[in-house]
């Protein structure tokens, strides 16, 4: 029972309190740039949940089983990002044959995730952390969870904004800055929640 409350407890700081987006300000690429529509901030969120979820496992597994056993620790960068950048390919080949119309509206955002910082901060805090297999994982999920969560909320208030009266200067890119550093500020709140 008190691992099953310690992998929850991992997968609510990951999303909520140690949100890679907001808290960690990671991934703010993606985060700007694929959250002008709702459906296309979901789906982008998905497929970095993916990424993210597959990249904890194996980071875990290349970490204990290859990099420490064999003393190559400092190959860590390099095998992490063969990593992701194998995953990524992966996700473009998918949703290239499944939704044409959502590999492009993704655009070049897509083949950023291999440079997305999140999922490379997430490889290395993993040994950082200490995590086991089946925390690894979680944490994997809970990030990628959070960035959804992050992704979509400011698509919804960036669709509704659209329709509201707004300054000529702050229109576009100022007014998306300052709803980040609100959200940002709200999910502070979050902090003290749980600690990690």
């Amino acid at each position: 029972m008190e691992f099953i409350t310690d992998l929850l407890l991992i997968f609510v700081a990951s999303v909520l309190v140690n949100n890679f987006v907001l808290s960690r300000f990671l991934g703010i690429c993606p985060f700007l740039g694929v959250s002008k529509q709702v459906e296309t901030a979901f789906s982008m969120g998905m497929a970095t949940t993916f990424v993210m979820t597959i990249t904890a496992m194996c980071a875990y597994f290349i970490q204990n089983y290859i990099l420490v056993p064999l003393n190559l620790e400092y190959l860590q960068y390099v095998s992490f990002i063969l990593v992701i950048a194998s995953l990524v390919q992966l996700v473009e080949m998918f949703i290239k044959k499944v939704s044409p119309v959502l590999y492009k509206a993704l655009g070049i955002f897509l083949p950023l995730i291999t440079t997305n910082c999140a999922i490379l901060g997430l490889a290395l805090l993993i040994p950082l952390k200490g995590y086991g297999f089946m925390q690894s994982t979680v944490f994997g999920l809970g990030a990628g969870a959070g960035f959804t969560l992050a992704i979509v909320l400011i698509a919804g208030i960036r669709e509704t904004l659209q329709f509201a009266d707004i300054p000529e200067a702050l229109k576009g890119v100022p007014i998306t800055l300052i709803v980040a550093g609100l959200m940002a500020l709200a999910f502070m709140g979050f902090s003290g929640l749980i600690p990690m």
